[in-house]
């Protein structure tokens, strides 16, 4: 019997939505929409010793120069995002996505990527990035 009300969606109902329509967004290009999906103090964290290693801040910095200095040195038309999943445990979701191209280099890009994100209040308020710094050194940044 149905009472006509929806089921009361979980924290990680909503944060893994958040993740999901991010995703949705990068990997249809729709790079206008991205800014609305970060918190204004949000945190993206790449480890490793890449030259674009590091936390960057804000949704102008992540989105204005972070990105930016990646896609730079790869070959635009050739990028591919093809996003793998979630995996969502309350405010946290770890996304899974390999991202292909062709480096300006002429190196091939293959990479299998992780990143955990923290939401809150509906926006993006951190991301760690995980991804094989090697390759990206090798291909991308040699």
């Amino acid at each position: 019997m149905s009472t006509g009300t929806h089921p009361t969606t979980t924290l990680t109902d909503r944060s893994k939505a958040v993740v999901l329509d991010y995703m949705r967004a990068l990997t249809e290009g729709d790079f206008a929409a991205l800014h609305g999906f970060f918190a204004a103090d949000a945190t993206w964290t790449l480890a490793g010793e890449l030259p674009l290693s590091g936390t960057w801040t804000g949704p102008g910095e992540i989105l204005g120069v972070f990105v930016p200095a990646m896609v730079d040195r790869m070959v635009p038309e050739s990028l591919e995002m093809e996003f793998e999943g979630l995996i969502g445990d309350g405010e946290r979701v770890l996304a899974e996505w390999n991202t292909r191209g062709l480096a300006k280099s002429g190196g091939r890009y293959d990479q299998h990527c992780l990143a955990v994100f923290t939401i809150r209040d509906g926006r993006i308020a951190s991301v760690r990035e995980y991804f094989d710094t090697l390759h990206a050194h090798n291909v991308v940044f040699a």
